[in-house]
């Protein structure tokens, strides 16, 4: 393509003298290079060819996905941009690699003359630490109307070079230091990528959610193989690694010579590669820049683009007894397909797909951990897909409430920190409980980090409730909650652990842990009621209970349902009394607040549930006066959109819950690696809660659960929308993969690609499992293009009827999405839903516990809910027989162990 084809527009302007810090060398004060094409307008940085500024064509608002505002704050040596370059390369047969960094010690690259389709082009030999070994020449071009970055690496020596390690670094606007929530949420954007070799791609998603985001592809022989954290000056005033700045990644092309040392350890995850280029050898790697309409529309960019897709259902956290389903979509036929380790999954073709477009696969899971599901197709191409296999769900909740229960059980008498007896924090690590941690909370049993342990049990209990766990949660609650962690007149204290020696002095705090930082909390401090954070821990503790107590009541022994329904109401009012920080920000886990309202109105407690209902008015009247009402304790957070969305649907605010709904999209994915899939953006916990403490993306935080719940509410309420149910339930299944064979749930899951691993602390996984607690179940959907599919269940028959066998971990929930029927059951479980989409008939068997679970208590008779939630004009489905109602509950008595019901409309 001749240069006058497409419309390029250069010029050069120079920066105002505000640009022009000694320090800088990335060469602001020069100017840049203007380029107009069909998609974008950007800019280049005259002196390094970096990239300055990247905007989207069409998009009124002009947004940058280059943080140029901000840019005369990031030009010193050791800053990586969008157009730099690092590699480690080393003589074919040598020991030691040499590395070279565009970065490292910045100078003015070559131009070079620019022909045809080419942009700009430089050489980066002056600007390569230790480039000898490679000649490296980046052109920026317009392939057929698309932006595209190249580097074409030369062998400029005598002998072969091995390339062991070549990555491009990228840089996005996830800057939101310094800025208002306006700011943030107008100028940032936040980036995750899809580590699947040459179907690799990363996703730039404006924050708003609403915006066109940017999708990042590979050119012709480019993977994705890897993807690195950029080490940066911390020091910077913009706060590199910080809260309020993540930091940068760089995709990685190859990944040789980081698997043989820093990742030596780690099971990396891609096979690592190396290049070998002979003398005067040519390789040309690349990535290409495409926006897609919407992020729900990115797989559609994606096949626009010739790209490989993979849409797996339920998801890629797959239970060894749920059959998943894979289904690709690439112009090039599937040649083969293998994993790795070698007996983690097995497959077989499917017919679901209704179009020749796809093929399916059924995927069988054997072994438990992480799995790599390879796909090479016919052209050469290479796709991963990566799995994470777990023991059979509803075992996965039993393991964790056992061993919640036992090995993080706490009961000393003598402690003097009134902690006994208690589900405490665990170390995996030395396998013992947190008894003594710098950070108060952590061993104080109060903040998420304190309080995850037994808020996890507590949960447990609702889900899947066992007679000797609650026998020990109801001590939990009566000797230590209640009178300890929580004051009798309501107020909760945000830790019972400190450190003040003079109050203990019979105490031995560890002399190996340095408590000189603001986190080692004295008395007064730890005893503090004004973060209502807190609050809402104990309120799902009480309702859990509730719960327990009303369906099963042969387990509680201490108090009745009334008791511990009335002390989650007094916690709220507690809460809500104006004297507690935080109390009109969004708050983790507050769903269940709105739980505690429907029951308080179904058991006709109509004052408490005024109470409840008025205090919620007042917060979500706040919320609905602000544009981005999800502020929290952090600059920028994802805590506050669950409750926002939640008290925004119930009061019919549709506006605000748009708004947080679009907020959680932008920074959760559905993404065909189980680690990204439905993981909400966090990055910051580790240093609060973990015990490996640094700043990084968390796979599977708390995050996952919670923001999942707006967006499967959502999805029940538009059962037509697959990409929430997509993103929705893989946020629902993260809390499984926490949890590992002995039931040990740790926190949160390391990215970065030097450990990727479990953290060891427990920490606050509580908040993940009370979202997985909430909404899991199994929903029955037929997909426009896969036909009938059961997200957590197996679909064993179509016709006649759709039947489906429930196989999540709870099995009380399903959803009937051409219906629109939400069945929920208080007590008892799911074994078998019968759909018959003529008749427009559901037809029940249901058993007293869960089959096959050791310890499971049975139900004396099922409960069951039912609701349309989607706005389709049908109405509520009905029992066809006659049967009694409490509490808003079908009752349904069980004969041999089985009840069947059958509902129509």
């Amino acid at each position: 393509m001749r240069a006058s084809s497409f419309a390029a527009i250069c010029s050069t302007f120079c920066l105002l003298s505000l640009c022009t810090a000694q320090s800088g060398t990335l060469g602001l004060q020069d100017g840049f290079l203007s380029f107009d094409t069909p998609s974008f307008s950007l800019q280049l940085v005259k002196d390094s060819q970096t990239l300055y500024s990247l905007r989207a064509k069409g998009n009124s608002s002009g947004f940058d996905f280059i943080p140029a505002d901000v840019m005369a704050q990031r030009q010193s040596d050791g800053n990586y941009h969008l157009g730099d370059l690092t590699f480690r390369a080393r003589i074919l047969g040598a020991s030691t690699w040499t590395s070279g960094d565009t970065a490292a010690q910045r100078r003015n690259v070559t131009p070079l003359a620019n022909t045809g389709n080419t942009l700009a082009s430089a050489n980066l030999a002056p600007t390569l630490s230790g480039g000898s070994l490679l000649n490296v020449t980046r052109r920026w071009v317009l392939e057929d109307g698309e932006l595209q970055i190249l580097f074409d690496v030369t062998n400029s020596q005598n002998d072969a070079v091995e390339v062991g390690a070549l990555g491009a670094p990228l840089e996005f606007n996830n800057i939101f230091t310094g800025r208002t929530a306006a700011e943030t949420n107008e100028l940032c954007s936040l980036f995750d990528p899809y580590i699947g070799q040459d179907a690799g791609y990363v996703q730039v998603t404006p924050l708003l959610g609403t915006l066109p985001p940017l999708l990042v592809l590979p050119v012709e022989n480019s993977p994705l193989e890897g993807w690195r954290f950029l080490p940066e000056d911390t020091s910077n005033p913009l706060s590199y690694q910080s809260q309020t700045f993540e930091g940068l990644y760089e995709w990685q092309f190859h990944t040789l010579a980081y698997a043989e040392n820093e990742w030596k350890n780690v099971t990396p995850w891609n096979a690592p590669s190396s290049a070998i280029l002979q003398p005067g050898d040519t390789r040309t790697y690349g990535l290409r820049f495409v926006v897609a309409d919407s992020i729900r529309a990115i797989e559609d960019a994606l096949q626009t683009a010739k790209r490989p897709v993979a849409v797996g259902i339920p998801g890629y956290i797959l239970p060894s007894d749920q059959p998943g389903k894979l289904f690709l979509n690439y112009p090039s036929a599937v040649q083969s397909v293998s994993v790795s380790p070698s007996d983690a999954l097995s497959w077989a073709t499917n017919a679901d797909p209704k179009s020749s477009t796809w093929v399916g696969y059924t995927i069988t899971a054997h072994s438990w951990g992480r799995a790599r599901l390879t796909i090479t197709y016919a052209d050469g191409t290479v796709q991963t897909v990566h799995y994470y296999v777990t023991k059979p769900a509803p075992q996965v909740l039993a393991d964790l409430g056992n061993f919640l229960t036992t090995e993080s059980w706490f009961d000393d008498p003598s402690d003097p920190f009134h902690r006994s007896p208690s589900v405490i924090s665990y170390d995996r690590q030395v396998n013992a409980v947190v008894k003594d941690d710098p950070r108060a909370w952590i061993p104080g049993l109060s903040d998420e980090a304190g309080a995850g342990s037994w808020l996890a049990a507590s949960v447990k209990q609702f889900a899947q409730p066992n007679a000797e766990e609650v026998a020990k949660m109801e001590r939990f609650i009566n000797e230590t909650l209640w009178g300890s962690v929580q004051n009798l007149d309501g107020t909760v204290k945000k830790s019972v652990y400190f450190y003040q020696p003079d109050l203990v002095p019979n105490y031995d705090y560890p002399l190996s842990i340095n408590w000189g930082n603001w986190w080692s909390w004295n008395q007064a401090a730890s005893y503090a009621t004004d973060r209502a954070y807190d609050y809402v821990h104990v309120i799902a503790a009480y309702w859990s209970l509730y719960r327990v107590a009303r369906n099963n009541p042969d387990l509680v022994k201490a108090h009745t349902w009334k008791w511990y329904l009335n002390q989650a109401v007094v916690t709220v009012e507690a809460m809500t009394n104006g004297r507690v920080g935080y109390a009109n920000d969004g708050l983790m886990e507050e769903t269940v607040i709105r739980y505690l309202l429907d029951d308080l109105k179904r058991e006709g407690l109509s004052a408490n549930a005024s109470l409840v209902e008025g205090r919620m008015r007042a917060r979500e009247a706040v919320w609905a006066g602000e544009r981005y009402p999800f502020g929290s304790e952090m600059a920028w957070d994802s805590t506050g959109q669950e409750g926002v969305f939640a008290w925004a649907t119930y009061f019919n605010d549709t506006t605000t819950a748009t708004n947080a709904l679009n907020s959680i999209l932008a920074y959760q994915p559905t993404i065909p690696h189980w680690g990204y899939n439905g993981n909400a953006r966090r990055y910051w916990d580790n240093v609060y809660g973990g015990k490996l403490q640094r700043i990084e993306r968390q796979i599977h935080h708390y995050g996952s659960g919670l923001n999942a719940i707006p967006l499967i509410a959502q999805f029940r309420a538009s059962p037509a929308d697959y990409h929430l149910l997509r993103a929705g339930f893989g946020g629902l299944s993260g809390p499984l993969s926490s949890v590992d064979q002995g039931g040990f749930a740790a926190a949160s899951f390391h990215s970065f690609a030097d450990t990727l691993a479990w953290d060891a602390y427990s920490g606050d996984y509580g908040p993940n499992a009370v979202g997985h607690a909430l909404e899991m179940g199994t929903y029955i959907v037929d997909h426009p293009a896969f036909g009938w599919q059961a997200f957590g269940g197996e679909v064993l028959a179509t016709a006649p009827a759709v039947r489906v066998r429930p196989l999540d971990s709870v099995r009380r929930r399903v959803f009937v999405a051409p219906i629109g029927a939400w069945l929920t059951l208080d007590a008892g479980a799911f074994e078998e839903v019968d759909f018959d989409p003529a008749r427009k008939t559901v037809k029940l068997s249901i058993v007293p516990a869960v089959p096959g679970v050791s310890g499971a208590a049975p139900a004396p008779v099922a409960r069951l809910v039912v609701a349309n939630t989607a706005a389709n004009g049908l109405e509520v489905l009905k029992p066809t027989t006659s049967l009694s109602q409490d509490a808003g509950a079908w009752v349904i008595p069980f004969e041999g162990d089985v009840a069947s019901v059958t509902f129509a409309l």
